[in-house]
């Protein structure tokens, strides 16, 4: 096998030698790459607008590609080749629904089921996943190439296919896992069991005096109100999702939703209640109208704390990264002036990029329409031109970061949103400066920050790709042409899971985007912030109160600041049921290190544990898609029960910790010692 440099004074050994010719681009391979990024997308747009939360796609893609070429004798390259396409459309999805609901939370757009819509939104991806994937090309081998940057979730996948090449395969847990969540999904539509439960507990009304600033008695007021009392959600998806982010993180982000339901919103309807309370009575359905009440209060004062919160937490993320981020970009325009002036070469399969003769002229191309873009939504030369100029120099700059992240936590924890953030705070300001104001300079400001999102996300999931195929032995060339057929793909399909979720939501007797269903809670950001500083609307007093928060937060030394004040912003029945991921895998891994397992067995344990969870996910999301369109199309669902029992629902949960506790443990505990 040929040895290779990868980084200073390393020798890398590739699983296939650059000099071997293998099948890697086939039609059947990026067939099957392009269906895995649309149904991956799909899953990851339900999945981000009801939590928040993305996750990689590459472990199920992975799985796929390996069972289903397998059946056709297909080569590890072209199961990396499908699996790098496949996993592609998640980070479209991210990037899109980050942003594109923000236009009609901000009310840019009065509508979202018209043609115009459509094509507003596949041009904002295509822009910004093909720019996205420019920009990998030109950082590739700086970040891919660095021995000093792990690659947790690319190292994880790799070792998948080597699996699948020594006889083994995790197929049947992904695909059994999606056929329990499904199931599960189905069941609770049908009421089978509760889905969720919650109940309105009032407060004893006391009287409470108010002092001077000089301890002079100047009045009393009467309090009561309540709190509202939730459980958890029965969701595979949510509880999937904790247990892949592990006991921790999901920590935190329930220690959001404790703060927001447990202290805010009793706070608030503390004080508030009584004043209210003749309008609750009047409505004549008190409990549900007090519930109602409760949810105002989180909706329109404790959200927005949220919301300065996650605004001052993006803000020292990338604070606490400065210094590699100036090492990381550093790096990368060194590598891009030798690479201009010709003076690096590509000496074998595995180092050959897109030619600079194709990446210079077509990010020219999609730079004009990208001004074409800003053009059409603000209507000003000069506006437009700007927000091009802010998208090149922020894109370029957070594709490097974007890299940087994945290559040490790995894509599912890239915090791409508070990255946008950023972006869309500078482009604000520049509109405010250049006169664009109203509903036009929010337009704006709000594609900037759709295509930065779209390109960061994709850079991040394309650099983890890449660093799969780099310790596989693949073709960056091929690969990176694959990644711009799955963005075009996947840009000008994935409208419609948005839509079907959107007005599903609606027609349920939702609100669609920034509701209860479908918060969406980093688009709802995005919306607040732009219209805030470009509009004037932004809730000052509470934004402030969220940043000296925040502030405290860090001053506590919170492990992620951001994660907390997401838990704020989402409801409790979903923080409380990531919750309950997080403990599920604490418990197997705790039984695991009592069984003494090594560090082998441990890995097993990880790996299986996150294809079941990805399952739980996938399943849970698909069928959440196939029921939207029921009611997308006015299919009516005769439940089995008007009032099914939570106590069914405790069994369910039940259940789903069994499997993602036991499943694992006892294949992970075949694994020699």
């Amino acid at each position: 096998m040929a040895e290779i440099k990868s980084g200073p004074g390393l020798k890398y050994k590739p699983l296939v030698p650059p000099e071997q010719t293998m099948k890697e681009f086939t039609v059947r391979a990026l067939v099957l790459g392009l269906i895995m990024s649309v149904v991956l997308g799909a899953a990851n747009a339900y999945l981000g607008l009801k939590a928040g939360m993305t996750i990689a796609a590459t472990y199920p893609a992975a799985v796929i590609s390996m069972a289903f070429l397998r059946l056709f004798r297909g080569t590890i390259l072209e199961e990396n080749f499908a699996r790098t396409v496949g996993s592609i459309g998640e980070s479209v999805a991210a990037g899109a629904i980050f942003t594109i609901p923000a236009f009609l939370i901000a009310g840019v757009w009065s509508d979202f089921d018209s043609p115009q819509r459509y094509w507003e939104s596949s041009f904002i991806m295509v822009i910004g996943g093909v720019i996205g994937i420019l920009f990998v090309t030109l950082l590739r081998r700086v970040l891919v190439e660095d021995p000093e940057l792990p690659f947790p979730e690319s190292v994880a996948a790799s070792e998948i296919h080597k699996a699948g090449q020594a006889g083994g395969s995790g197929a049947k847990y992904l695909f059994g896992a999606m056929g329990i969540g499904a199931l599960i999904q189905t069941l609770g539509k049908f009421n089978f069991f509760a889905t969720s439960w919650e109940k309105f507990t009032s407060f004893a009304k006391t009287g409470v005096k108010l002092l001077s600033g000089r301890g002079q008695e100047m009045t009393s007021v009467s309090v009561g109100g309540g709190t509202v009392l939730t459980a958890p959600a029965v969701s595979p998806a949510y509880i999937g999702v904790g247990f892949i982010i592990g006991p921790r993180l999901a920590a935190l982000n329930f220690s959001g939703g404790l703060l927001a339901w447990g202290l805010f919103v009793p706070l608030l309807m503390y004080f508030l209640g009584p004043q209210l309370e003749p309008l609750v009575v009047q409505e004549g359905a008190q409990k549900a109208s007090w519930i109602e009440l409760a949810y105002a209060i989180w909706k329109f004062i404790v959200r927005p704390i949220a919301i300065g919160g996650m605004l001052l937490s993006a803000i020292y993320t990338l604070y606490r990264m400065r210094n590699s981020l100036a090492v990381g970009l550093k790096r990368s325009i060194t590598d891009l002036k030798k690479a201009t002036a010709g003076e690096s070469s590509a000496v074998s399969r595995i180092d050959q990029d897109l030619s600079l003769k194709w990446v210079l002229p077509l990010l020219l191309i999609f730079a004009v329409f990208t001004f074409a873009l800003y053009y059409y939504f603000s209507g000003m030369f000069s506006a437009s031109i700007t927000a091009t100029i802010v998208m090149l120099i922020a894109g370029f700059f957070f594709a490097a970061v974007s890299g940087y992240l994945v290559g040490i936590i790995g894509s599912s924890n890239n915090p791409v949103s508070g990255l946008t953030l950023s972006t869309l705070i500078v482009a604000a300001l520049l509109m405010v400066v250049l006169g664009v104001k109203g509903m036009p300079g929010v337009a704006a400001v709000l594609g900037v920050a759709a295509v930065i999102c779209v390109a960061a996300a994709v850079a991040g999931e394309m650099f983890q790709d890449l660093k799969v195929g780099h310790i596989l032995g693949g073709t960056p060339w091929k690969m990176q042409v694959g990644d711009i057929i799955g963005v075009f793909v996947a840009s000008f399909v994935l409208y419609f899971p948005l839509l079907i979720l959107h007005q599903g939501d609606i027609k349920a007797g939702g609100t669609g985007f920034g509701g209860k269903a479908l918060p969406a809670p980093q688009a709802s950001l995005m919306a607040m912030l732009s219209k805030g500083i470009v509009g004037g609307e932004m809730a000052w007093p509470l934004i402030i109160v969220g940043m000296l928060m925040a502030f405290g937060l860090i001053l506590l030394q919170v492990r992620s600041p951001m994660l907390v004040c997401v838990g704020m912003y989402l409801p409790f029945e979903t923080t409380s049921a990531i919750f309950v991921g997080g403990l599920i895998r604490g418990i197997a891994d705790l039984i695991a290190k009592r069984r003494g397992f090594t560090q082998e067995q441990m890995s097993e344990l990880e790996n299986n544990g996150t294809l079941l969870a990805s399952g739980l996910i996938a399943g849970e999301a698909l069928m959440g898609l196939i029921f939207a369109g029921l009611a997308f199309y006015e299919v009516k669902i005769t439940p089995i029960t008007p009032t099914p029992s939570y106590l069914v629902s405790l069994v369910v949960i039940a259940l789903i910790a069994l499997i993602l506790i036991v499943t694992p443990i006892r294949y992970a505990s075949r694994v020699r010692k």
